[in-house]
C-alpha cells in the first residue's frame, strides 16, 4: 500500500515472471513501492487481462508502458 498524502494506493502487479514483468518487479521494488503480486491466470482471465505485466492502482489497470510512466513519477 503506497501512502500519497492523506491517500492510500493498492498497487497489485499481474504477473507470469516474463521478463517485462521482472522489468516492473524490480523499478516498484528499487523506488521502494509496496506491491502485492498476482500470478493466478484465472484471476487475470476474470478482470479481462490478456497481457501481462499489468498493474492495478485502485482498480485502474494498466499496461506496461503506463505502468513504467507512472513508476518513473514517482519520488
Amino acid at each position: 500500500m503506497e501512502i500519497l498524502g492523506n491517500q492510500s494506493r493498492k498497487v497489485l502487479l499481474y504477473t507470469t515472471g516474463c521478463p517485462k514483468c521482472e522489468i516492473i518487479k524490480k523499478k516498484l521494488t528499487v523506488k521502494n513501492i509496496d506491491f502485492e503480486e498476482v500470478n493466478d491466470k484465472d484471476e487475470m482471465i476474470e478482470k479481462g487481462i490478456t497481457q501481462v505485466p499489468m498493474m492495478e492502482i485502485n482498480d485502474e489497470l494498466l499496461d506496461f508502458v503506463k505502468a513504467n510512466d507512472w513508476i518513473n513519477n514517482r519520488k
